[in-house]
C-alpha cells in the first residue's frame, strides 16, 4: 500500500517540537535520528501512535524514530520542510542541561561514527568479493582490475582518520577544511617518516611517539575535539579583519604538535585498551561470550544500547582487521528476527500483520532488524522469547566455532561475505551454518510458541431480541467503531457500530433488507433493514476519491436481498496500493432509537452476529 510519506514527517516534525526545537537531524538504516534543543517538548507518546511510527528510542536530547524501511523517504520529505543541518541554540535549554555524562558521549559517539558505517561497510563487503574472485581464479590478485578495486575499498580503511575528522567536526560544528587538514597531517608520508626516524624525532626537546595513524579513529577524534576548543577562543579574541586566516593558522600551529606530543598516543592507546577489553571479555567467557551478547541484543536495540559497540566494531575491523565478538553475534539476532517474523507470517490469521511480518522477516534476513523488532517481536513475548533463545543457540555455534567478521556491516544474505577469511576458508562455512542455525531455529520456535491474539473468533453479544440484530457483512478482523482511523465514523457522527478489515473483497447483506442506495462512487451502500435498522456499509475510508475504481456492486436501487446475499465485489490488493485504508464501518445510522449490544473484537465470517439491538422506551 502507497504511504503517504508527507503526512508521516509533518506529523513527527510537530511532535519532535517543531523545526526549531531541532539541532541535529540525519537519518540511518531505519531510524530518524533527531539531536533537540529541549527534550520536554517531544511528544513521545504521540509519536509512537503516529502512523507510520514503529517506535520512540530516547534519551537526554536525543531522540531517535524508528521508521523501518520508508525512513529515507520521510527523511526527504521532512527535509523538504526545513532546514535542520545549521544547528541550534548555544545554550542548553534547562531539560538538555540535565543530561548526564552518559547520555552526553553516547550521542557523541554515535554522531562520529554511525555517518562512517556506510563507506566502512561498503569497501569490508568490496574487499570479501574480490577475496572470492581470487580464491576461485576468477580474477588475479596482481592484475590492473584487481589492483582498481583493491585500492578504492582499501583507502576508506586507510583514509579513516580523515573520514572520523569530517563526521567529528560535522559534530562538533568546527571547520571542517580545517579538521581534515589537521587529521590529515598526522598520516601525511613524510610525518611518518619523521616519527619513524632512526633514534626518534623529538619536538623541543620531548620525543615523539612513533605511531602509525593510518586506519586509526580515536586520535582524531581527540585532535578535531581540541582543535574546536581552539577555533572556539580564537574567535571570539581574534579581530574580524584577520579572523579569515589568523584562527586556521592557530588551530594548525598549536594543534598539530599537540596531537603528535599528546593527542594522538593517547587516542591510539585508548584504541588498543577498548579492542582488548572486548577481546578479553571474549577470552575469559569465550563462546559463551557470543552467545550472551546475541540473546541480548534485541533489548540492547530497543533501548538504543547497541550504537555503544558501533566504534569498537570500527575500531576492530582497523586493528586487529576483525571482529569475533559483536558481528558474529548480530548474526545470529538478526537471521533469528528474520526467522521468527517469517513463521508469524505463516501461522498468523491476522493480514496486517501478516504483511508487516512477511517485510520485517525479508528485512530481518538482510541484516536490518527494526522492522522486526518494533513491528512484530516487542509486540508478542512469546516471539520474543524464541528470537533471544535462537539467538543464544546460534550465537553459541558462533561463539565455538571462533568466527570472524572483516567488515563493520550489518549481518544478513548480502553481506554474508563479510565472513569470508584468506587464511581460514571454515570461516565463511561455519558463518554460513550460524545462519543456517538461526534462521530455521527461529522459526520452529516461533511456529510452536506463537499464538495469535486474534485466533478466537468474536463472541457474539447476549441477550439480542429476537430478529434484531445486524452480522458482519464480510471475512475479516472485527474491530469496534471507535478505533476506526476518521473521526466521522468513530466519534458516532454518523451513528453507532462496528467495523471490520477485510479479507476477502466481497460485501454480503448483513440482514433482509431493501437497498436505499448504490452510492455513486460505489465505494458505500445503505439499506432498511426488515428489522427496523438502518444501515450504511462504507467499504474503506476516503476511498470516494477513487470514483468507483475497483468496485463491482451487484445491486442496485430499491432492490430486495436476503441477509448473505453478495452485495459487492472490490480489489482489496488494489485499494491498498493507492492509499486507501480498507477498514470498512457498518453504521446503524438510526442508533439513537435502539440500545445497541456489540460482539467482542476478533476474527469474524460472513453471517456472525455482531451487533443486537433493542428499541429504547419512549
Amino acid at each position: 500500500m502507497a504511504k503517504d510519506y508527507g503526512s508521516i514527517a509533518k506529523a513527527v516534525l510537530k511532535l519532535i517540537g517543531g523545526e526549531e526545537n531541532v539541532t541535529h537531524f540525519e537519518h540511518c538504516s531505519t531510524r530518524l535520528r533527531f539531536s533537540v534543543a529541549d527534550s520536554a517538548k517531544v511528544d513521545k507518546e504521540g509519536l509512537k501512535k503516529t502512523a507510520g511510527v514503529m517506535g520512540v528510542i530516547a534519551s537526554g536530547n536525543q531522540c531517535q524514530v524508528v521508521i523501518g524501511n520508508d525512513v529515507i523517504e520521510v527523511y526527504d520529505e521532512i527535509m523538504k520542510l526545513g532546514t535542520f543541518q545549521k544547528g541550534g541554540s548555544s545554550t542548553p535549554s534547562s531539560s538538555e542541561g540535565k543530561r548526564n555524562i552518559g547520555a552526553t558521549i553516547l550521542d557523541l559517539m554515535v554522531g562520529i561514527f554511525q555517518p562512517l558505517v556506510p563507506a566502512i561497510a561498503g569497501a569490508g563487503i568490496l574487499k570479501a568479493l574480490l577475496t572470492i574472485l581470487t580464491t576461485f581464479g576468477w580474477m588475479s590478485a596482481d592484475g590492473t582490475i584487481y589492483k582498481v578495486f583493491y585500492y578504492v575499498a582499501d583507502a576508506a580503511l586507510y583514509y579513516l582518520p580523515i573520514l572520523v575528522a569530517v563526521t567529528t567536526a560535522s559534530k562538533l560544528k568546527c571547520n571542517k577544511l580545517v579538521a581534515v587538514a589537521t587529521v590529515g597531517a598526522m598520516i601525511y608520508p613524510n610525518t611518518a617518516a619523521l616519527l619513524g626516524m632512526e633514534g626518534g624525532a623529538f619536538f623541543f626537546g620531548i620525543h615523539l611517539q612513533n605511531v602509525a595513524y593510518t586506519s586509526q579513529v580515536f586520535p582524531a577524534i581527540l585532535t578535531v575535539a581540541f582543535m574546536a576548543l581552539i577555533e572556539r577562543f580564537f574567535n571570539k579574541i581574534s579581530p574580524k579583519a584577520i579572523r579569515v586566516f589568523f584562527v586556521p593558522l592557530m588551530c594548525f600551529a598549536i594543534t598539530f604538535p599537540v596531537s603528535l606530543l599528546i593527542l594522538g598516543p593517547l587516542g591510539y592507546n585508548i584504541g588498543s585498551l577498548l579492542t582488548t577489553a572486548i577481546l578479553a571479555l571474549y577470552n575469559s567467557l569465550g563462546w559463551l561470550a557470543v552467545a550472551l551478547v546475541a540473546a541480548i541484543l534485541p533489548f540492547m536495540i530497543s533501548l538504543g544500547m547497541h550504537k555503544a559497540l558501533v566504534p569498537y566494531a570500527v575500531a576492530s575491523i582497523s586493528d586487529p582487521g576483525f571482529d569475533m565478538l559483536y558481528l558474529p553475534a548480530s548474526l545470529a539476532h538478526n537471521i533469528s528476527e528474520g526467522g521468527a517474523c517469517l513463521a508469524v507470517a505463516v501461522k498468523t490469521k491476522d493480514e496486517d500483520l501478516r504483511s508487516a511480518a512477511i517485510s520485517a522477516g525479508i528485512s530481518g534476513l538482510f541484516g536490518i532488524t527494526e522492522p522486526a523488532l518494533y513491528g512484530v517481536t516487542l509486540q508478542h513475548k512469546k516471539v520474543m522469547t524464541s528470537v533471544c533463545i535462537s539467538s543464544f543457540i546460534g550465537g553459541l555455534f558462533i561463539g565455538l566455532t571462533k568466527i570472524k567478521a572483516f567488515a563493520a556491516v550489518g549481518p544478513g544474505i548480502a553481506s554474508m561475505p563479510m565472513y569470508i577469511d584468506p587464511d581460514n576458508g571454515m570461516n565463511f562455512i561455519y558463518a554460513v551454518i550460524g545462519f543456517i542455525i538461526s534462521v530455521v531455529v527461529s522459526f520452529v520456535l516461533t511456529l510452536f510458541m506463537f499464538k495469535d491474539k486474534d485466533i478466537a473468533e468474536a463472541k457474539a453479544p447476549e441477550a439480542i431480541a429476537d430478529g434484531k440484530s445486524v452480522a458482519s457483512p464480510m471475512v475479516g478482523k472485527l474491530i469496534d467503531i471507535t478505533e476506526v482511523n476518521d473521526e466521522v465514523f468513530s466519534a458516532g457522527i454518523l451513528g453507532d457500530g462496528m467495523a471490520v478489515i477485510p479479507s476477502k473483497g466481497e460485501l454480503y447483506a448483513p440482514a433482509d433488507a431493501t437497498i436505499a442506495t448504490v452510492f455513486e462512487s460505489k465505494h458505500a451502500i445503505s439499506m432498511i433493514c426488515d428489522n427496523g435498522a438502518e444501515v450504511l456499509l462504507h467499504i474503506g475510508l476516503d476511498t470516494v476519491k477513487l470514483d468507483g475504481k475497483y468496485y463491482e456492486p451487484q445491486v442496485k436501487d430499491g432492490d430486495k436481498v436476503k441477509a448473505g446475499d453478495l452485495l459487492m465485489k472490490f480489489d482489496i490488493a488494489a485499494i491498498k496500493k493507492a492509499g486507501y485504508d480498507i477498514v470498512t464501518p457498518i453504521v446503524i445510522t438510526n442508533s439513537d432509537d435502539y440500545t445497541l449490544k456489540k460482539a467482542s473484537g476478533g476474527l469474524v465470517k460472513t453471517g456472525s452476529v455482531i451487533i443486537g439491538f433493542e428499541k429504547k422506551e419512549a
